[in-house]
């Protein structure tokens, strides 16, 4: 995570990549989860008990501290396999499209 703004994925400050897409009905949704996900995912990352210096997710014994933190992890797990995979499939895509130069 960027110590940019807040620390929070969400934060327009961050300076990650966006991962979003317009779904058929004109909302803004996280690559891998549905309408609602994003709404739960985001509502959590914007939580105060995430936050402190950044997203206190993991107890001493490295296991997530709380069960909004043990969601928000499942969640942004889903969404960064999804991403993952989409920028593959994009990187893939151009590939097959470059014209072969010698």
């Amino acid at each position: 995570m960027s110590k940019a703004g807040s620390g929070k994925m969400t934060d327009l400050g961050n300076n990650s990549p966006r991962r979003y897409f317009i779904d058929e009905d004109g909302r803004r949704v996280l690559i891998g989860l549905t309408f609602e996900e994003t709404f739960e995912f985001e509502r959590l990352d914007h939580q105060s008990s995430l936050h402190g210096t950044g997203h206190v997710l993991w107890d001493a014994g490295g296991r997530p501290g709380s069960q909004p933190a043990q969601r928000w992890l499942e969640l942004y797990n889903k969404h960064d396999r999804a991403w993952l995979q989409w920028r593959e499939n994009t990187r893939n895509a151009r590939g097959r499209d470059l014209p072969f130069l010698n």
